[in-house]
């Protein structure tokens, strides 16, 4: 025979401990690995319990080591384990052993190489009705919980009185395993550890696993001396014996030590899970050696999961009631953002329910250039700043932190407003986003000793020792905020969604008013067309025959007669120029761009001096900024330039002095150039009027002119990508404004969307 270790195994590493195949047992038992009836292997402890030795018992049947009524039961009960062995079926025997005639509790389930059969001690007689009572009084207690608080001690009262331990723990798991005693019910032989965190070191993500797997783990005897496992000579099984469903599993050493330093003698922890997870602990203390009977183990098993159905009754109840606020808040913005069309100002519009929304102290929204604030923010201009990093860094479509410092350092300027962040991006193209804040939020976190000390080595050096002090260590925790909840998280995806659906909505709505648009423009550009073309024709005759009319009855006319010819010759003259003007400013919209490079100096000077034609003998100074090269259509934007510099020269006849300025400033993506006066000026309320078609601000009769040149100006600029815009003031003059971007290439974009703040 030889024994079973664990080959291979360090223990100097906790996390890469395996704990599952430990190579023995606990000695308040033993277990049997059958295989085709056989026994392959067992604990030394058989001689302890059984008086027989290993070498006695091994190749040999069960029916011959524990007899033929048991062997008879044992098979009946092996054909009701289920194929994945996570079933442990229960029966009691009697044996007469070393020390007399003892109970056991056998308990059987599969392995890979075959049938673990383990005997544990038990007592003699065992009173069920204490257990019944215990079930009964726990119901009870359990159903008039209202909070997980209020559960948790009742667990840990009933499971004291139902085993008898010194110290009785509930304990949960945060989100980094770190855990927290929530719940406790002691006496005087121990100290409290309420409100005391555990750092997730102490119970290593493997041993987790196994809690998970294997509910119930009890160590009778933190002194007991491992029994190990031997197998048969040239059995075929050579991999080490998988322990993960024994209950007499012996476990890691550095646990052992743990209890010890804990003055614990014995102890027993039984698994919380939630939806198939680890959700923590019940953990029970002695300071004596204690065994607790397995009927009694798989009741507390019973409260665990009677505490588990409890505690998601209770959270779902608190989920339910702050989904039910989060609901009436959603409908007031979802409401209100229907009925505007414009989110930004509708959410902050409803400020109260914006902030209810996810329960924070503070909300921006932005879009664009705009930024609306509600609530308890850092200043706009971090604001900005911190969208920027989510859009640069963080591309996803919620985002949240309860530690914003911890990701973005800056944020610690402004932990006291912000050291939470719930994000929604709306735009994947634009930083637009509704953020809300949480301040920070001081904690002082009690430690079940200091959770940053190293363990230490110790007399072994084959491995490291775990810390030996638990007292009180005071932690204060800074710069993080009240987490966000998966309720908070929801209400801020589902905003999302209807932001996005009436954006989107309203983009359709503007591209198809667009497609409308450009339809109508077409038809009036080709009714224009046509209008002005067929208008030609029927004016030159007006003309000419009126002109006949004149020469031809000379002085026959009378005076009056003569004015009537003379006011028919000279408005078919104006609507001849104002058709041919029409017939421009059609072809205009219709006309490709032939650009090239402009020096503006040089087409200033040229247009200057042909308006001046129409000027002559009139006192006007002329302030010309060096101007650069653009490229642009040279027609287009010499016939845009010469309707604004004429317009100067009009609109200043009567100053005895005029001055006409033409400037030039270089922005980002443009070129920005200004042809200002100190004529008549205008009033802005009417400045929406300037370039349309046949609008004027003064009348006919004082200044002349078809009402088209501005309108031409417009549709120049606009068909290079720019944007036209003037300011002025009655009795003071005026400035009319183009933008050329530099290279022409965003044609169409308007005033607003060029200038949104102007």
């Amino acid at each position: 025979m030889t024994p079973d270790p664990a080959p291979g195994v360090d223990t100097t590493d906790c996390d890469r401990e395996p704990i599952h195949i430990p190579g023995s047992i606990q000695p308040h038992g033993v277990l049997f690995l059958l295989d085709d009836g056989l026994i392959r292997q067992v604990s030394e402890s058989v001689r302890s319990h059984l008086g027989k030795d290993a070498s006695s018992v091994l190749g040999r049947s069960i029916q011959e080591v524990l007899g033929t009524e048991f062997a008879q039961t044992l098979t009946d009960q092996f054909r009701r384990v289920p194929a994945g062995g996570r079933a442990i079926l229960l029966m009691t025997v009697r044996i007469d052993g070393p020390r007399g005639p003892l109970a056991y509790h056998a308990l059987i389930h599969r392995v890979e190489s075959g049938l673990i059969l383990e005997l544990e001690e038990a007592p003699l007689q065992e009173d069920v009705r204490d257990i019944h009572a215990s079930v009964d009084a726990f119901s009870l207690a359990v159903e008039s919980a209202e909070t997980i608080a209020e559960l948790s001690l009742v667990t840990s009262e009933q499971i004291k009185r139902l085993t008898g331990f010194d110290r009785v723990l509930v304990y949960r798991f945060d989100e980094n395993w770190n855990g927290i005693v929530i719940g406790e019910a002691i006496n005087d032989r121990f100290p409290s550890l309420m409100d005391h965190r555990f750092p997730a070191s102490d119970i290593p993500a493997q041993a987790r696993e196994l809690y998970r797997i294997n509910r119930v783990r009890i160590i009778p005897d933190s002194r007991y001396v491992p029994s190990p496992i031997l197998s048969q000579s040239g059995f075929a099984g050579t991999k080490p014996l998988d322990l993960t469903y024994s209950v007499l599993r012996s476990v890691s050493p550095v646990h052992v030590e743990y209890m010890r330093n804990m003055k614990t003698a014995s102890s027993m922890s039984v698994s919380i899970l939630r939806d198939g997870r680890l959700w923590g602990l019940i953990s029970c203390h002695h300071s004596e050696p204690r065994g607790v009977p397995f009927p009694s183990r798989m009741t507390c098993d019973l409260f665990a999961r009677a505490f588990s159905l409890r505690l998601s009754a209770l959270e779902h109840a608190e989920t339910y009631r702050r989904r039910i606020d989060t609901k009436g808040a959603y409908g007031v913005l979802l409401g209100a953002m229907a009925e505007r069309g414009d989110f930004v100002s509708a959410l902050t519009e409803h400020s109260t329910e914006l902030l209810s929304l996810t329960e924070a102290k503070g909300a921006a929204v932005l879009e664009n250039d705009r930024c609306l604030i509600v609530g308890e923010t850092p200043p706009e201009a971090e604001i900005r700043r911190l969208a920027g990093r989510l859009f640069q860094e963080i591309r996803q479509d919620v985002f949240s932190t309860d530690e914003l410092s911890l990701r973005f350092p800056e944020a610690a300027n402004y932990k006291h407003l912000a050291s939470g962040l719930l994000a929604i991006n709306v735009s994947k193209i634009h930083e637009s986003y509704v953020l809300w804040f949480r301040p920070e939020v001081l904690q002082t976190i009690l430690w079940g000793g200091n959770p940053q000390k190293p363990v230490v080595e110790g007399e072994t050096p084959a491995r490291l020792h775990p810390r030996r002090s638990f007292e009180t260590w005071q932690e204060t925790v800074r710069n993080r905020s009240l987490p966000w909840g998966e309720t908070d998280l929801a209400a801020a995806r589902e905003l999302r969604e209807a932001i996005v659906g009436i954006v989107l909505r309203k983009a359709e709505e503007l591209a198809d008013l667009n497609v409308e648009l450009t339809r109508s423009n077409k038809e009036l550009e080709s009714f224009s067309y046509s209008v002005s073309h067929d208008l030609r024709a029927p004016l030159r005759h007006i003309v000419g025959y009126a002109e006949m009319l004149r020469e031809s009855l000379g002085d026959k006319l009378a005076a009056n007669e003569a004015r009537c010819v003379a006011n028919i010759i000279e408005s078919s003259e104006y609507a001849g120029r104002l058709v041919d003007k029409l017939l421009s400013y059609s072809r205009l919209g219709r006309a490709e761009l032939q650009l090239i490079p402009i020096d503006m100096n040089q087409l200033v000077d040229e247009v200057r001096l042909d308006v001046m034609r129409d000027a002559v003998g009139r006192s006007i100074a002329w302030r010309i900024a060096t101007l650069p090269t653009v490229t642009a259509d040279l027609m287009m934007l010499r016939m845009a330039v010469r309707d604004l510099l004429s317009n100067a020269v009009k609109y200043t006849r009567q100053r005895e002095r005029a001055v006409i300025e033409v400037g030039h400033q270089a922005e980002k993506d443009a070129n920005v150039f200004s042809v200002k006066d100190n004529g008549v000026g205008f009033d802005m309320q009417y400045s929406d009027k300037l370039f349309g078609v046949f609008q004027r601000l003064h009348r006919w009769e004082d200044y002349e002119g078809t009402g088209i040149g501005l309108a031409n100006v417009r549709r120049v600029i606009e068909r290079h990508g720019g944007c036209t815009w003037a300011d002025a003031k009655v009795g003071e003059g005026a400035t009319f404004y183009f933008r050329l971007p530099y290279f022409a290439e965003n044609r169409g974009a308007t005033y607003a969307q060029a200038h949104p703040a102007r």
